[in-house]
């Protein structure tokens, strides 16, 4: 039976790192959320595993066993065509395969394949949340993820086109020691009492990323500058970058501004939840 499925762009609202162990795996704090943006997978079971990709950010992106996709079905056991369209910018830190490969392993999932409890992990640190696919808390090296009531909050995505090697930033990190989030999570009601919370936490790799790739500057500058905006940070490794708004209309104008002066940048106006 052929599936069609969803993977949304995973955000990092805040990214502590907190630790690391003597395997070298870095132990993280973050708050998660999920855009309604993101690619689409079909899935064709068949006997042998094919990979196919296509859309706008198709360029580059593998199409064997350096894919999380594929590595997902083969860990899963499945087998048949899988057809990629890639609506995300990858290597964005918007966890663009992560989310691909959790998609396909709640599909195949469905259709009565058994997932090995340490398969989501094994495959990377945001696979586990990106199989929940909704608000919450991620811990540890990725396996500690609690869901967490969020308000729907109205967002800007803004790429500049920079890809950043995820293990350059952490090796940028000028500490691994630094202070989680508070232990108990606010109750928000809205978008601007949860962007004031978020001012007060951070990402830890925005500075290494920053150094890596100066244009990450220009685009929080940008998005700081725009009318409205609540909060500006960079998600995950980066190089993609998000606003905070009051309203999806601020968030919309604010892509306007940003993409009429930066016609090549990546903007997607999305709520995220």
């Amino acid at each position: 039976m052929v599936v069609e499925v969803f993977a949304p762009a995973k955000i990092n609202l805040t990214l502590h790192v907190t630790g690391r162990r003597d395997d070298g795996y870095h132990l993280l704090d973050s708050l998660v959320v999920f855009a309604d943006v993101g690619d689409r997978l079909r899935l064709e079971p068949g006997p042998e595993l094919a990979l196919e990709v296509s859309g706008l950010f198709a360029r580059g992106v593998p199409t064997d066993a350096r894919n999380l996709v594929w590595r997902a079905a083969e860990g899963a056991g499945w087998r048949g065509r899988i057809h990629l369209d890639k609506h995300l910018p990858h290597g964005a830190g918007i966890g663009g395969g992560s989310s691909d490969a959790a998609a396909l392993l709640k599909a195949v999932a469905g259709q009565g394949a058994e997932i090995p409890a340490e398969l989501p992990l094994s495959l990377g640190a945001d696979v586990p949340v990106c199989m929940a696919a909704r608000a919450a808390r991620m811990q540890g090296i990725g396996e500690g993820v609690t869901p967490t009531d969020l308000p729907p909050l109205h967002a800007l995505l803004v790429n500049p086109g920079e890809h950043v090697p995820t293990g350059a930033v952490f090796n940028g990190l000028e500490t691994r020691e630094n202070p989680p989030m508070p232990e108990a999570l606010p109750a928000f009601t809205g978008t601007e009492d949860c962007a004031a919370w978020l001012q007060e936490q951070r990402n830890d790799l925005e500075a290494p990323a920053r150094r890596l790739a100066p244009e990450i500057d220009r685009t929080l500058s940008d998005l700081r500058d725009s009318r409205q905006a609540l909060l500006a940070r960079m998600s995950g490794s980066g190089a993609t970058c998000f606003a905070l708004y009051p309203t999806k209309k601020a968030a919309h104008m604010a892509a306007y501004e940003i993409g009429a002066e930066h016609p090549d940048w990546w903007c997607s106006v999305v709520t995220l939840t």
